[in-house]
């Protein structure tokens, strides 16, 4: 029997609740921190950067569509040696980083119900909890969490229209002008370190393979999905910074968004987004485990990561789950939030800037317009420039976290492939 095909709204789904996940919950406040008052503008950019990285995936996978997303287009247009190796293991890495700001998110809203002398156990606890738990429902088949995460899904966004249809009457728009927002090149690093709550638009990637119609809908499905969390994520922005002062943001760094309803939405305001935001980081844990195992099983078939995660026990590849929860505890534990997202931020930029890169090396086959995939490697190399500057500017021992980052991504290929001697799948 066929599998059943996916049509427009399904895929336009799959990407929002991509994005709307645990992101905004879990990098808003920092975001404010930096971008102060044009913190909308810096959600603007980043959106910005996303919309023209979605052209590229667009046509990628329109003409390459397979379950492997991101990984299949760098293999396809780098071939099999280690610079196509290096980015896929690169960005398994990145997924690990988004989880761990997911969990830390879900960790620093569940603690907030607790005082606040004892908060940052609770918050470890909570990080705990959450990614074992979810861990083991992945381990023992996702169907009970997976029927329940387009209820989620709609009541999160549900929750967010209601905070800002509520916000919007108090809004002090003075707090919004131009004279109330940070530096030019701090606010575009606030921008980038949010751009993590644009990241998930790649999951629509990994549909390709089971749409309908794919040349008509998933054009369509990436713009649409993208444009929406645009315009949300610039409201949510509007309200916080509107109706409330930019010290208690700062104060609440990890819990913004749910002390932001406290101004017109009093403490059940508080609770009700708080929920909200257990409900969706807890979703997008889930999602995202249920993903990277599955791309470190991809990756290993294509002979870039060792042979026992792309074993299989019960139809699911365990070796690859249970090495992502081990490295998801110890990143959230270990790392402050400003480092994670720095280190997310900047490798998912590096990954999209070699996706459009890819976009513009095969657009004879897919088709496409090489000036906006061209665009679209000058705006992610703009942004991760614009990120890696403020960053040795105010923090530059967070740059060697990033160096840490990309070397270990390319010295665990080098390293396989010498000692193993392993060849790499041809995609020809």
């Amino acid at each position: 029997m066929a599998n059943k095909k996916i049509g427009y709204w399904s895929v336009v789904s799959i990407g929002i609740g991509g994005m709307v996940g645990g992101g905004i919950f879990a990098v808003l406040g920092l975001a404010v921190d930096l971008a102060q008052g044009g913190t909308p503008a810096a959600f603007a950019l980043a959106g910005v950067v996303a919309l023209i990285t979605s052209y590229s995936y667009a046509r990628l996978s329109v003409t390459f569509p397979s379950q492997g997303g991101t990984v299949e287009f760098l293999n396809q247009a780098f071939g099999s040696g280690i610079f196509a190796g290096g980015l896929n293991v690169l960005l398994l890495l990145s997924y690990v980083i988004m989880l761990s700001l997911y969990a830390r998110a879900f960790g620093s809203y569940g603690a907030s119900f607790f005082p606040e002398a004892i908060q940052p156990i609770w918050t470890h606890i909570f990080i705990c909890i959450i990614v074992l738990l979810l861990t083991f429902l992945n381990s023992i088949g996702t169907s009970i969490v997976g029927e329940t995460e387009e209820f989620i899904v709609g009541f999160k966004i549900l929750i967010l229209l209601f905070f800002i249809g509520a916000g919007l009457w108090s809004v002090n728009f003075q707090a919004l002008k131009p004279m109330t927002w940070s530096a030019p090149i701090q606010l575009i690093a606030g921008g980038m370190i949010i751009f993590l709550a644009y990241e998930g638009f790649e999951l629509i990637a990994n549909t390709a393979a089971d749409v309908k119609q794919p040349h008509r809908t998933l054009p369509r499905a990436y713009l649409s999905a993208v444009g929406f969390v645009i315009a949300l994520y610039i409201l949510i922005a509007v309200i916080v910074v509107g109706n409330l002062p930019l010290k208690q943001i700062a104060a609440a760094q990890d819990y913004a968004l749910a002390v932001a309803a406290r101004p017109f939405l009093g403490q059940p305001g508080f609770i009700l987004i708080a929920i909200a935001a257990l409900l969706s980081t807890a979703s997008a844990i889930n999602a995202t485990l249920y993903g990277a195992s599955r791309i470190s099983y991809i990756i290993a078939k294509e002979g870039e990561l060792p042979e026992v995660l792309e074993r299989k026990v019960w139809n699911r590849p365990l070796e690859g789950l249970f090495s992502v929860c081990i490295l998801t505890l110890l990143v959230a534990n270990l790392f402050d939030v400003s480092r994670i997202s720095l280190m997310g931020s900047a490798g998912f930029l590096i990954i999209f800037t070699t996706v459009n890169a890819s976009a513009l090396r095969l657009y004879k086959k897919t088709g496409g317009v090489r000036w906006i995939s061209g665009l679209g490697v000058a705006v992610c190399l703009g942004a991760l420039g614009a990120l890696v500057g403020y960053t040795l500017l105010k923090s530059p021992s967070n740059i060697w976290i990033l160096v840490f980052l990309i070397g270990l991504a390319f010295l665990l290929e080098a390293l396989y492939r010498w000692r193993t001697g392993r060849t790499i799948r041809s995609n020809k």
